[in-house]
């Protein structure tokens, strides 16, 4: 039993003197290529059993003729052994090559998958690599689309303030030349000087609550509420826009529709795509306004979007409908798919509130989500439909 303890010592001590080597090695080679590394890790195993059947068939005392026997099986079988093992790791190093090349061309055209990989934690990685492009390349498109939003935004924003600003500048320098000779006229300059701060005062309004959406720092004060109550209402406060542009706005619901919400920024809601859909409609058209539980008739094929705790509001226009194209920005921020009207076109009423392009979409749905709804927008025959849905009471 001794001689036993006395080769597993042998074999134990001239192993462990190979394999010990090895940590300077791989501290050496940390900087290096991997495939150096990988080599370090084949070759020094091999040799320290190759150490280790050498040192122990020497202190056996073999005769010359055998020991080189041995030698020779042993140097044979390493480097057969390494060899091996240097083959058989080349596609470990060929993968995490790829796999840098890949995290180097993250979020780029030029990204190339890693394919197959030889371990499951290197296709984890390469999994994770794709993911990670793949919210690269969304993050990076909707931040584009965020700043072109904003150009536009700051392009239609000069542009309407610029507009009520002149206006009231050549009102006041009216006033101050002394052109207004009578009373009349000096009550129609403040009138239209009124009517432009006003317009001015809606902007600003628009502006700072769009930052509030945007912020996350929009307030909901919740009630249980009758939808159609808010409807009517907001009917109601449309009604000089629309009988100044000869619109009839008609509304109906299915039964008493109830809503947990805020019934200000509903009420802001309704009145934006009320206002927006009679500025699209044609002298003497029609808008529609309808209310309604998920099943009930609204859409232009007939129907609302399905399910019981939806609430739905849909208010359709006679507009002519909506490019294809343009659906699917209608409530992006900033975004016009026509050309640029002057605020105060003859369809606005002084004393109303008013929705400009860009803006008052975007706030639509930015409320509309805040009470966990959603809005879509669809055509339909002779014009489109907006379609709200709220989790119903």
């Amino acid at each position: 039993m001794s001689a036993d303890l006395q080769i597993v010592g042998i074999a134990l001590a001239c192993s462990a003197a190979v394999a010990l080597s090895g940590v300077p090695l791989l501290r050496r080679h940390r900087a290096r290529p991997l495939w150096t590394t990988a080599l370090v890790l084949c070759v020094v195993p091999v040799v320290a059993v190759a150490a280790g059947v050498v040192g122990t068939a020497r202190a056996m005392f073999l005769s010359d003729h055998d020991l080189r026997v041995v030698l020779i099986v042993v140097a044979v079988s390493a480097l057969v052994a390494a060899l091996s093992a240097v083959r058989l790791g080349r596609p470990v190093v060929r993968a995490t090559g790829s796999l840098t090349r890949a995290a180097d061309t993250l979020g780029d055209l030029s990204y190339q998958p890693a394919g197959d990989v030889p371990s499951e934690e290197l296709a984890a990685l390469a999994r994770t690599l794709d993911a990670t492009h793949v919210r690269l390349v969304e993050a990076r498109d909707r931040e584009r689309a965020l700043e072109a939003s904003r150009r536009e935004l700051v392009a239609w924003i000069s542009h309407d303030l610029r507009t009520p600003l002149a206006g009231i500048r050549a009102t006041a320098e009216a006033l101050a030349d002394g052109m207004a000779v009578d009373a009349a006229t000096t009550e129609r300059y403040h009138r239209q000087m009124l009517a432009d701060a006003e317009r001015l005062t809606g902007m600003v309004d628009d502006l700072f609550e769009l930052a509030r959406l945007q912020a996350g720092a929009l307030h909901l004060t919740l009630e249980k509420v009758s939808l159609d109550d808010i409807v009517s209402d907001a009917v109601a406060a449309v009604g000089p826009i629309a009988r100044a542009k000869r619109v009839t706005v008609t509304g109906s619901t299915e039964d008493a529709v109830y809503v947990d919400a805020d019934t200000a920024q509903v009420s802001r809601v309704l009145t934006n795509l009320l206002v927006n859909a009679i500025r699209h409609t044609p002298q003497d058209g029609t808008v529609e306004v309808r209310v309604a539980r998920g099943g009930g008739t609204g859409q232009g094929d007939g129907t609302l979007p399905s399910g019981d705790a939806q609430a739905i509001v849909a208010v359709a226009d006679r507009c002519g409908g909506i490019p294809a194209e343009d659906l699917p920005r209608v409530f992006d921020l900033g975004f016009r798919g026509e050309t640029a009207r002057t605020p105060g076109d003859g369809s606005d009423h002084p004393h109303q509130p008013r929705v400009r392009s860009g803006i008052g979409l975007a706030i639509v749905r930015g409320i509309v989500e805040a009470h966990g709804g959603d809005v879509t927008v669809h055509n339909q025959h002779g014009g489109c439909r907006f379609v709200i849905a709220l989790p119903a009471a």
